[in-house]
């Protein structure tokens, strides 16, 4: 089973898939949107969801640290919403409270990456941890 994860923001998509049996993610690309133009990059996951053969989508959903839910929650539901009327594939949904923190944190720790590269794949980086957080904690 292929499971798909998102981290979707107004400006970008980070992609990330699992492997067939579920143990591991990684990241795939980033997907540019424009939320205000209503540009979701629907055609550019369409074409990953048939390449990589998906069958389930993990979006995050980015709560405050109190558990509340704001706009960016309201946002990401709406985006899994729209995916699982496109693709007719189930949706769910992961914590991402401090994912994109984390992934921050591993680049300038582990790959000592400077901040303009930084910027081009952290969002990659947060869906493979919204991605392995989900894994781990359901398979």
């Amino acid at each position: 089973m292929r499971i798909m994860g998102l981290d979707v923001g107004s400006k970008t998509v980070g992609v990330a898939i699992s492997d067939p049996l579920g143990f591991t993610a990684q990241g795939l690309e980033i997907i540019q949107i424009d939320e205000e133009q209503g540009q979701f990059g629907f055609e550019r996951l369409g074409a990953l969801v048939s390449e990589y053969k998906v069958d389930k989508f993990v979006i995050g959903l980015p709560k405050n640290m109190n558990n509340t839910s704001g706009p960016r929650v309201e946002a990401s539901q709406a985006y899994g919403e729209k995916v699982a009327e496109l693709f007719g594939l189930p949706v769910d949904y992961q914590d991402e409270r401090l994912t994109t923190v984390a992934a921050e944190r591993m680049l300038i720790e582990q790959a000592d990456v400077s901040r303009s590269k930084r910027k081009k794949v952290i969002d990659k980086l947060a869906a493979q941890l919204i991605l392995q957080n989900y894994l781990d904690r359901n398979y």
